[in-house]
């Protein structure tokens, strides 16, 4: 048993060297855990004015904000996460907290059940980076599969507008940037099990009623189920009853989002541009910024094998970000496959990349080819 007196120098020798130490870093991480347990709070920016004016214009009313949660960090870059449709940004970056917050505040925004606005989510975005930008603190936007396409388009979008996004960083897990990415263009059923269960939504003559919101319930079930049945890779992971509370607010989270509140995540989805559309000198680069994209070595069963975003971020990457880099994430030997954004379940895989890239970004050196 270690000293937990040396419990902060024990965790960040443990993060650098993930891969030997995963039973000491889960022991460290629980202790640490019951010695500070998380303290998000609800925030809101200082300033609002994006916020405000969409909502004014009639685009989109106040239930369809995004609750944004702050919680306190050691440094001074903070992170801002966007999660998937589910789970939630917190429950996403569960097992990766502690090392985000290493970096500076963190910031989660939670997507309401009930609804959901492109266009007022990109403007707490403009907001809540204005702020930071302001403090002197730009973030690293940290986004995860439908939540890596958010900061796409919000990077799309200030381009667009002629400004330079503020930001330190991006990073882009698994990201789905566009309904093509999911579910090909055409009449051709579905590669996948999701893009078979967001179907459904697409079709603007009859939206989707009760049974195809329960049988895309269905499925985000059955995926995070999927991850949690290695018991014994769990063990090295996290306690049993942190594996509860996590099982538990994931279930809610999934049972808690209305039919209305999924069309409207998939609508705003289907409102993405592709990235290969807007491949041109008039909006690339979108981010002078350091950038790190990960994809996950079994990316076909969620991604469309003609996935736009496959295609621009493995071929023409450097185009979208001048300081970037695209990493595959892969199992060590005998371990599982790395699915479609499994921050939760294959953390020890995704945490090498994302030190080297946090490591580079404190350091300000430029990312390896």
């Amino acid at each position: 048993m270690p000293d937990l007196s040396l419990v902060p120098a024990l965790s960040w020798y443990a993060m650098l060297h993930a891969a030997p130490l995963r039973p000491l870093h889960t022991l460290v991480r629980t202790a640490q855990e019951r010695r500070h347990p998380p303290r998000a709070a609800a925030y809101l920016p200082a300033q609002r004015r994006a916020e405000n004016d969409v909502i004014a214009r009639g685009l989109a009313d106040p239930s369809r904000r995004a609750t944004v949660l702050r919680e306190p960090g050691r440094g001074r870059t903070p992170t801002i996460v966007l999660g998937g449709f589910v789970p939630d940004s917190g429950e996403q970056i569960f097992l990766l907290r502690r090392f985000l917050l290493q970096a500076g505040d963190l910031y989660t925004l939670v997507y309401p059940r009930d609804g959901f606005s492109l266009d007022l989510l990109c403007a707490q975005l403009d907001d809540l980076l204005g702020g930071l930008a302001d403090a002197g603190q730009p973030p690293v936007i940290f986004g995860v599969s439908f939540g890596a396409g958010l900061a796409l388009e919000w990077l799309r979008r200030q381009r667009a507008s002629g400004a330079t996004p503020p930001i330190a960083g991006l990073v882009m897990v698994s990201p789905v940037a566009c309904v093509a990415d999911v579910v090909a263009p055409g009449g051709g059923k579905p590669a996948t099990l999701l893009g078979r269960a967001l179907r459904p939504y697409l079709d603007p003559a009859a939206p989707a009623g009760e049974a195809a919101v329960e049988r895309s319930r269905t499925v985000f079930a059955r995926m995070f189920e999927a991850g949690a049945q290695n018991k014994a890779a769990l063990r090295q992971l996290m306690t049993l009853p942190e594996l509860e509370r996590l099982r538990a607010s994931v279930a809610g989270a999934i049972r808690d989002i209305t039919a209305r509140g999924a069309r409207e995540r998939v609508s705003a989805l289907t409102a993405m541009r592709a990235p290969t559309e807007y491949f041109m000198p008039a909006l690339l680069p979108l981010t002078p910024a350091p950038t790190l994209v990960l994809f996950a070595e079994r990316e076909e069963d969620v991604l469309d094998p003609r996935a736009p975003s496959l295609f621009a971020f493995r071929h023409a990457q450097r185009a979208y970000f001048p300081r970037g880099a695209v990493r595959d994430v892969v199992a060590g030997k005998g371990g599982s496959p790395v699915q479609h954004a499994s921050l939760i379940f294959h953390v020890f895989e995704f945490l090498p990349p994302l030190q080297a890239f946090y490591g580079r970004l404190r350091a300000k050196l430029p990312l390896a080819a």
